[in-house]
């Protein structure tokens, strides 16, 4: 790896990990307000303007919080499952591309930090470890709340994730491939001479299946069973507290951020650009020309522009994600796995039998 690549390379993983770290405080402010709108009242606007600063005093408290660890508790692995939950999040966000690629001296540099040609087996590889964090958790706990809430994430996530994988096969047929950019590549040109031809829009009940079961992946609302306040008092998570609960905390709006690059990035276009965006390559890229002198300035104005169009796909599935949280009532146990088994299962496999259909027969 010659200076230019390795340079490249710390580029991307600064930015990502700089990104993932500052999109919780970003999100709990999104969603105090958000909720806070939704339901007619006014939310945290004490602590900097409209309560902005309020998420990072939350830190600091965490920060100095007593970090107390229960006698009864499994020590080593009450520890080391908040961490179990955390660190799959940053290795899964490691093969989303967040935009295309850019030549300097000859190279073709890659907007991705793992470019791997098993992307989406890797994504759901090691998306499923997380619920080893939530099991360890509930079962060092020893409190029955832990456990119950242990459990039931277990089942949930077991069954859901049979859904999401299935929702995904269609697209790869598509695309022909298992990589994520060339997933993002079948996307482009259009449907009807108009449309754009994105997974949303040719594979209609693969997204409803994938963003229904991401849900319960991410343990969100209607499906967050695993914490259940009103039944279980904090699930998995009752006997954490400080900086170990900050990291469960964490996780969750991690996982948020994945789940939605990852819906963006296969049934939104990924980071193609939005509609009217290709006017601003030139513009920017001359903008940017003024601070950077290696490679094509229309190149830079297109990179940029891409990890914008990126950026607002997925800052809207952000939201999305806080608005469901606040208009949906939490499903019944009975509920969540009838949906699973009965409804979400049997719809991915039969778009899977009618992708293969129409692809036999040139439909698509």
């Amino acid at each position: 790896m010659d200076r230019i690549e390795l340079i490249w390379m710390g580029v991307k993983i600064g930015a990502v990990v700089f990104t993932m770290l500052s999109s919780v405080p970003v999100m709990v402010w999104v969603e105090r307000r958000g909720s806070a709108l939704m339901q007619n009242r006014l939310g945290p606007n004490r602590v900097g303007p409209l309560g902005i600063l309020q998420a990072p005093v939350d830190v600091v408290k965490l920060l100095f919080k007593e970090d107390f660890i229960p006698a009864h508790v499994e020590k080593v692995i009450f520890v080391l499952a908040p961490a179990v939950l955390l660190i799959p999040a940053f290795m899964t966000f490691a093969v989303v591309p967040f935009a295309g690629d850019i030549a300097i001296d000859g190279k073709a540099l890659h907007a991705q930090i793992a470019d791997l040609d098993v992307g989406i087996l890797y994504v759901l590889a090691i998306s499923s470890l997380g619920v080893y964090g939530i099991i360890m958790a509930g079962w060092a706990s020893n409190n029955k709340y832990s456990m119950i809430g242990s459990l039931r994430s277990s089942a949930q996530m077991i069954s859901y994730e049979l859904s999401l994988g299935l929702s995904v096969l269609g697209m790869i047929m598509m695309a022909e491939s298992i990589h994520l950019r060339d997933i993002v590549a079948a996307q482009s040109g259009h449907i009807f001479g108009f449309l754009p031809r994105w997974g949303v829009f040719t594979q209609p009940i693969g997204f409803i299946v994938f963003l229904t079961a991401s849900f319960a992946e991410t343990n969100r609302l209607p499906f967050d069973l695993p914490e259940g306040e009103s039944e279980i008092v904090a699930g998995y998570h009752t006997e954490y507290g400080a900086m170990k609960f900050a990291l469960f905390f964490m996780a969750e709006y991690m996982n948020m951020l994945v789940a939605s690059a990852l819906i963006s990035t296969l049934f939104f276009g990924g980071f193609q650009l939005l509609p009217g965006m290709g006017r601003l390559i030139d513009p920017t890229g001359a903008l940017i020309a003024k601070f950077f002198t290696a490679g094509n300035p229309a190149d830079w104005g297109r990179l940029a522009l891409e990890a914008v169009s990126f950026s607002i796909k997925v800052g809207f599935f952000m939201w999305f994600f806080v608005w469901v949280r606040w208009t949906l009532p939490r499903f019944r146990y009975d509920q969540l796995m009838n949906l699973g088994w009965k409804v979400l299962f049997p719809l991915s496999l039969a778009n899977l039998v009618v992708t293969a259909a129409l692809m036999y027969l040139r439909v698509i």
